[in-house]
């Protein structure tokens, strides 16, 4: 065999069995090997954006990584955006990039660069393979880093792919999530004794589990802290029947308030709360002074042990957990609001489901109705670059296919990585995918406030607003054999909703604002 089915044979054998891709010409005798070798799936994305972020939607519901298979430094560099967002969300990818033959990268041809320089900053662990001999060792450290929750990017350079190798390589025993520190978990259970009230238990990463929040929910109502996620986060447990919680709003002059009073935080994997920009006059950290920070686990813990080692130390019980009022739910008419389609989509969302959100400005009112949902999981953008959702719930489809995956973005986020739904056409997949079109980047008009950038003139509003011509994106959706609709009202929106979660394959519904 050659050093390329050495390494397809690796990564099956290692238990990575999805290749999300967009090969070149380096990447052909990957690809050819993909032939010989059964046991992977090869999912073909129109964009490298599309491909890194539908491995970081397969990594959050899966538990487990997948691979890609990028071509040369501008490959990867189209991906980088979505290996960011994945970066942050702690979800383990492993890369392949292919690499001109060792032999021909002194030759600077036009596609050479720098691979290595490019893949670092997104990735925890980075490695060119020098010979077909190092490929499948190469491809197994790879895999073991994956499993170990990092971005682990594997060059492989063209004669090391078609030059002959061995065979497989077994997968390092080191990628266990470590447990975590009890002198740590003993600490935040001092603070939450002494504290109570006046202490915050700020989680995110694997605490948001649906046995992590009922954890939580016992030591609030033991000791009277309060419980919230970080202002995004990589997967959350909602709806009836789970521990609900607020998070951090986005919004300085809202978060402030929230957190005045606290005088200790515990960490639970989130971080120091921080504002997103730097705004003048106005705080980069938005803890209040005075208030001391502890961390209890980091994202490479076992943060649902710590929780349950903590709940033991404060002997917090079930019956300590304090009953949640919940939004009443019920279809909404007439005229599309924030409020009403909030109400709209929590009534829609079907057992189980699967919520991708990329709704920076029209979804901030979502949470407090879909936490009486059906129970569902609910992921979001970890670092911020958009484009994130419509890969990711591709992702998320491909690793569970049997749940409904309902996709929450924006117009302008849309357009980043649209090819995502011929993605979902051909493979079959169960997303719905929610457009709201309100014709702007919204986020940026209350940005340019926020900054005290003034009064924008027509200069500046041509940058912020997306209109002249108006995008159809029922029509871009068809071309891309996604069937969709366009909505004006809440009824129209309630039976467009009903239909798409009745019916397998992708679906669009663009919501005209």
């Amino acid at each position: 065999m050659n050093g390329a089915e050495s390494l397809v044979r690796t990564l099956v054998a290692g238990g990575v069995d999805v290749c999300f891709t967009n090969p070149g010409t380096s990447e052909m005798h990957f690809v050819a090997a993909l032939d010989r070798v059964e046991g992977m799936r090869c999912v073909l994305g129109l964009f490298e954006g599309v491909v890194t972020g539908a491995a970081d939607g397969y990594y959050r519901m899966k538990g487990a990584p997948a691979s890609t298979l990028l071509h040369l430094g501008p490959g990867l560099a189209n991906g980088l955006a979505n290996l960011h967002n994945a970066k942050k969300a702690n979800s383990g990818i492993v890369n392949i990039v292919g690499q001109h033959a060792t032999y021909h990268i002194g030759y600077n041809a036009p596609l050479t660069s720098d691979i290595e320089g490019l893949a670092r900053p997104m990735s925890g662990w980075v490695r060119t393979s020098p010979d077909a001999q190092s490929v499948a060792a190469d491809g197994a450290a790879a895999i073991a880093a994956a499993k170990a929750a990092q971005i682990a990017t594997l060059i492989l350079p063209a004669d090391t792919a078609w030059n002959e190798a061995d065979g497989i390589a077994q997968v390092p025993v080191n990628s266990q999530r470590a447990n975590y520190s009890a002198q740590s978990v003993d600490h935040a259970a001092k603070v939450l004794r002494n504290g109570g009230a006046s202490t915050l238990l700020l989680m995110t990463g694997s605490a948001l589990t649906e046995h992590g929040l009922a954890l939580a929910a016992q030591i609030a109502g033991k000791t009277g802290c309060k419980v919230m996620g970080q202002t995004y986060n990589p997967r959350m447990a909602r709806g009836r029947g789970r521990f609900s919680i607020d998070r951090i709003p986005y919004v300085i002059e809202q978060a402030l308030p929230i957190l005045k009073d606290f005088r200790n935080i515990v960490l639970v994997e989130a971080n120091d709360p921080v504002a997103f920009f730097a705004y003048p006059n106005k705080p980069s950290m938005l803890k209040p002074q005075g208030c001391e920070v502890h961390r209890m686990t980091s994202g490479a813990e076992n943060s649902v042990a710590a929780l349950e080692a903590l709940a033991g130390a404060l002997h917090a019980q079930p019956s300590d957990r304090q009953p949640q009022k919940l939004v009443e739910l019920a279809k909404p008419t007439g005229a599309l609001t924030h409020a009403s389609i909030a109400q709209a989509i929590a009534m829609a969302i079907p057992e189980n489901a699967i919520v991708v959100d990329e709704s920076i400005t029209t979804g901030r009112g979502f949470f407090p109705p879909t936490a009486a949902a059906a129970p569902h999981d609910w992921l979001q953008n970890m670092g911020g670059s958009i484009g994130f959702s419509t890969p990711v719930a591709t992702g998320a489809a491909v690793a569970c296919p049997d749940r409904k995956v309902i996709c929450m973005v924006g117009d302008g986020s849309a357009m980043y990585t649209l090819q995502s739904l011929w993605t979902q056409a051909r493979e079959g997949l169960n997303v719905v995918t929610i457009v709201f079109a309100n014709k702007i980047y919204q986020i940026l008009r209350g940005e340019f406030d926020g900054v005290g950038a003034g009064q924008p003139g027509q200069r500046a509003q041509d940058m912020l607003k997306i209109d002249r011509p108006d995008l159809d994106f029922v029509a871009l959706a068809k071309g891309m054999g996604v069937p969709g609709r366009a909505v004006a009202n809440a009824d129209d929106f309630n039976k467009a909703l009903a239909e798409a979660v009745a019916e397998p394959g992708p679906r669009l519904i663009e919501v005209q604002m």
